[in-house]
């Protein structure tokens, strides 16, 4: 760093002499070869013939040796990093608690342990002897990755295994795997929406959803909220108004379960208007997936409504079957367009073969012990009904639905104070009654404008006594914190 400062030194100096040179001569008059010539003519002149130097030498390269200890150490003092992420916004800048251990139906938050009702571990699979055992053979046999694209040496046979297992469970011709489940939807709408097309969703659908529809470059319409007529409504202005809806293709785009609401989406009710109006229908299943129908095949097994009447059914992973990543089912076709077009399968790397594997357990313990859903609708109805008469709150969401959500009866008038208002309810029954709860806070780029609340995610490994410890901690708690009727 000396001898760079040196040099730099040097440099001014040089600089200088230069100047006053320059000052000096075009105060005079040169005589060249006889002539005389005026002294900004001469410095010119000059200075071409310095520059026609310059250019031909050769440039400078620093020597090639190994920076020494203490001039590492002066780069790093001086190297100043920029912030990786954004500032956090100032309505969610709070101090979180600390998880120390797997987000079970109970847990270890800040050293304490509590029940935990922030994890949408619906069937009590996080922690599954079997499923554990199956995630160290895979390990074991694989390694922790496949290091490249299913397209390009990705692929391995527990990928079609589970593939082939998941359509068999739903009973559709084919499926295909995806390494994240939020990266699902965001490869799936693009890679059947282009620009041109229509689709109408449901004003209250997730961020990837949100996020896929943006990439598609589509014509977007939303729907209100799970409202059959408002989208009967705008599916008939935009089939008899619009001339050039006919020549595009038209999506409805909804959720089984709303991640948002807890609601469930009246699927008889779409597909009769999907028909009606010839539009297809993509249907995301990550809530409702092991969770619905009797024997755990969804929206579709609820409704009693053949699959193949559903288009594209996706799903992510984390929720029911305790791993990661994301699938979607249904025609040979829908598939197979997948595998070359859709970005998240195309250009990221394979699901890691464990995670597979586990995907494969789960399904094989949930057709082995139809009796999980069973408990998981007691645990459901058990949490609704003991929280239906809280004061100052409200459910929002279908008794059958594994997201019991409750919202303010009267909002503060802003999302930052009832997002304040249902934090310190989070907080005090986690301080005094070891319940751990969270509320609906969205990304800032979240469009969804539906009212924030308190989400409970039910799971069958939950207690009884979990469940009305639970109720009754919301209940005294919100008694003092909230206005009575």
């Amino acid at each position: 760093m000396a001898t760079l400062g040196l040099i730099f030194e040097n440099s001014v100096k040089v600089a200088l002499d230069w100047l006053k040179f320059a000052l000096d001569a075009s105060s005079v008059r040169a005589v060249v070869f006889g002539v005389p010539i005026g002294g900004h003519l001469f410095m010119e002149g000059l200075l071409l013939v310095v520059i026609l130097f310059l250019l031909s030498q050769k440039s400078y390269r620093p020597p090639k040796r190994p920076l020494t200890e203490k001039e590492i150490d002066e780069l790093c003092d001086e190297w100043t990093p920029e912030p990786l992420t954004p500032a956090i916004p100032e309505e969610l800048n709070y101090e979180s608690p600390a998880l120390e251990s797997a987000a079970g139906p109970h847990a270890i938050i800040n050293g304490k342990e509590v029940v935990n009702f922030t994890s949408a571990n619906y069937l009590g699979f996080v922690g599954h002897e079997k499923l554990l055992e199956s995630c160290t053979k895979s390990l074991e046999k694989y390694g922790v990755g496949s290091c490249g694209p299913r397209g390009f040496y990705g692929t391995i046979d527990v990928h079609l295994d589970c593939e082939t297992k998941i359509a068999k469970f739903l009973g559709t011709p084919d499926s295909i795997l995806y390494s994240y489940g939020l990266s699902t939807m965001f490869s799936i709408i693009p890679a059947f929406c282009k620009k041109g097309d229509i689709i109408v969703a449901d004003e209250g659908v997730h961020w990837a959803i949100q996020n896929g529809l943006h990439l598609s470059r589509s014509t977007i319409l939303y729907f209100k909220h799970n409202n059959m007529e408002s989208l009967r409504s705008i599916l008939e202005k935009t089939t008899h108004e619009n001339k050039r809806a006919k020549k595009v293709r038209r999506y409805i785009v909804v959720e089984g379960v709303y991640q948002n609401s807890g609601q469930i989406a009246p699927l008889d009710e779409i597909i009769r208007l999907k028909e009606k109006y010839r539009f297809r229908v993509i249907l995301d299943e990550s809530n409702s997936f092991g969770v619905l129908g009797h024997s755990g095949r969804g929206l579709t097994e609820h409704y009693k409504v053949p699959i193949d009447k559903v288009d594209i059914v996706t799903a992510a992973m984390g929720h029911a079957l305790a791993t990661e990543g994301g699938f979607c089912t249904g025609s040979t076709r829908v598939i197979d367009h997948q595998r070359l077009s859709s970005s998240g399968y195309v250009f990221s790397a394979s699901l890691p073969p464990y995670l597979a594997s586990v995907a494969i357990t789960a399904v094989d313990v949930l057709e082995e012990n139809p009796d999980l859903i069973t408990k998981l609708r007691t645990n459901i109805l058990t949490l609704y009904e003991g929280l239906s008469d809280v004061q100052g709150l409200e459910i929002v969401s279908d008794p059958q639905s594994p997201i019991v959500f409750l919202t303010l009866k009267k909002s503060t008038g802003s999302i930052k104070g009832d997002l304040q208002v249902l934090q310190d309810i989070c907080d005090r029954v986690l301080k005094e009654d070891s319940i751990f709860l969270a509320t609906s806070k969205r990304s800032t780029i979240d469009k969804c404008k539906l009212p924030v609340g308190l989400k409970l995610f039910v799971s069958a490994a939950h207690t009884e006594d979990d469940l009305v410890k639970a109720c009754e901690s919301i209940k005294r708690v919100t008694a003092t914190l909230l206005p009575g009727p």
